[in-house]
């Protein structure tokens, strides 16, 4: 039997959807008895929702005041330490896991593999390269930990069904001090999130400003939609770049995406092509978004957008 230890990804309160979906990817090991590790202050209200995702044997917790911020530095020795008797070492290939899973697989002396989009055997799985436009097999060496990271877009969540065993364990190491918390940005919103909004608007550089996201924003307020953005639009300051979608920013796969002046660039496309419904806007009919859309309109979006915002009233 294969046994698959799988990070999870949190807030401290709240578990990201982003485990539900690498629990998914797990689940596709033949034979795989999937359990999932919570790293946490408190790990207590996490790990209960952890238990309940469906193919989960068990829940293992550590609590620990140093896992109140997750820093890579101060993860890594714990889930290393934990990581003796298990064939498979696999984390969300999100921006906590690209983070944390490298040093993992530094410190067990192995190859990490990057954003697993399917499972084709027990060591054999397939990945995106040069930006999503090529899917290459990976064979991992036999007898040694495979440490990788999911891509969630290709994953739907499992189930909440279940009633896992949760077991306290202590990892035993001592932690580094080399490396401290310091201060947490973030950008505050009652929009959905964009990694796992089920509908994202997202706005390019013809927009022209930051003024201009205003309607952008207001078009995803009547969606009840995240908001995202292109590359060009971060570069040029109209929107921090965690709102970024694309190869070097977020990977979503939304039910619906709506694409707003947005040229479709190679790496934008990679982050959204495993997407439910495409649809652009934007008065360049060449634009090589046209190619990917589900739904085209050629149109100034400074007329179109309004226009369809004031519709959905």
């Amino acid at each position: 039997m294969a046994n698959v230890l799988l990070i999870a990804e949190h807030d401290g309160t709240n578990l990201n959807p982003s485990t539900a979906k690498s629990v998914a990817c797990a689940a596709n090991i033949e034979g795989a008895e999937v359990h999932v590790l919570v790293l946490a202050a408190d790990a207590a209200g996490v790990a209960a929702e952890a238990s309940r995702l469906d193919s989960v044997a068990k829940v293992l917790t550590v609590s620990n005041p140093a896992n109140e911020n997750a820093l890579a530095a101060v993860l890594a020795p714990q889930i290393v330490a934990l990581a003796d008797g298990y064939d498979y070492v696999f984390g969300p290939s999100t921006t906590f896991g690209k983070d944390l899973m490298p040093r993992v697989a530094a410190m067990l002396g192995v190859n990490q593999i990057s954003d697993i989009m399917s499972v084709e055997g027990s060591h054999t799985f397939k990945r995106p390269v040069y930006a999503g436009n090529a899917i290459v097999t990976v064979n991992a060496p036999e007898g040694h930990t495979v440490v990788a990271t999911v891509r969630t877009a290709s994953y739907r969540a499992v189930g909440s069904d279940n009633a896992a065993p949760v077991e306290a364990v202590d990892p035993g190491v001592e932690l580094p001090t080399h490396t401290r918390f310091v201060e947490l940005q973030t950008g505050q919103s009652d929009r959905p999130d964009l990694q796992t909004a089920a509908r994202v608007v997202s706005g390019g550089r013809a927009l022209g400003s930051s003024e201009s996201f205003d309607i952008i924003y207001a078009l995803a307020d009547k969606l009840a939609a995240g908001v995202g953005a292109s590359r060009a639009a971060v570069d040029a300051g109209y929107v921090p770049n965690d709102m970024q979608v694309g190869q070097t920013g977020k990977i979503i796969a939304p039910d619906l995406y709506l694409a707003i002046g947005i040229s479709g660039a190679i790496q934008h496309l990679t982050g959204i092509k495993d997407a439910g419904t495409i649809v652009a806007i934007n008065k360049d009919e060449e634009a090589p978004i046209f190619e990917v859309a589900d739904i085209g309109l050629v149109a100034d979006l400074f007329d179109a957008v309004p226009e369809l915002t004031e519709a959905l009233d």
